[in-house]
């Protein structure tokens, strides 16, 4: 449907552009605290490239209150991560990547098949706008924005 301006010029209305599906897979996961250890290595889906899903790859260094879950959380080490190297997240955002684990590996594949269908294509990496990262380098899912658990 097109309109006009109040100049009179015509208009076009364009679909707005595609956006990442929402992530409902992560707010779900059931994974205790004992499943990770200092010293593994994890990796926080954020996003797709090329169909892949990617995300930042971190070291888990110790045990940390998760202030936004008010759940026992992990402080992860991202070696790129400049001035917030160091951040805290909750279990069930952390996947291994060192080792093979089973669990790890089906959550991997099940956002997989719920995610990559639906992210836009492009050919740079597209954030799927599911964390953000507080003042005091708390990561959270958007699910968990304001919700205690």
């Amino acid at each position: 449907m097109a309109g006009s301006d109040p100049r009179g010029l015509p208009l076009t209305l364009f679909p707005p552009p595609p956006r990442p599906p929402a992530d409902a897979l992560t707010p779900a996961r059931l994974v205790t605290h004992e499943h990770f250890t200092p010293g593994d290595h994890v990796v926080i889906i954020k996003g797709a490239f090329r169909g892949e899903l990617v995300g930042q790859e971190m070291t888990v260094v110790a045990p940390s209150w998760h202030t936004p879950t008010d759940e026992a959380g992990w402080r992860l080490r991202n070696p790129r991560g400049g001035e917030h190297s160091y951040v805290t997240a909750h279990p069930r955002y952390m996947i291994h990547t060192d080792r093979y684990c089973p669990d790890c590996t089906g959550f991997f594949r099940s956002l997989s098949q719920a995610l990559l269908p639906r992210m836009p294509e492009s050919q740079q990496t597209v954030d799927g706008g599911w964390y953000y990262q507080t003042t005091l380098d708390q990561l959270v899912h958007t699910a968990d924005l304001g919700n205690s658990r």
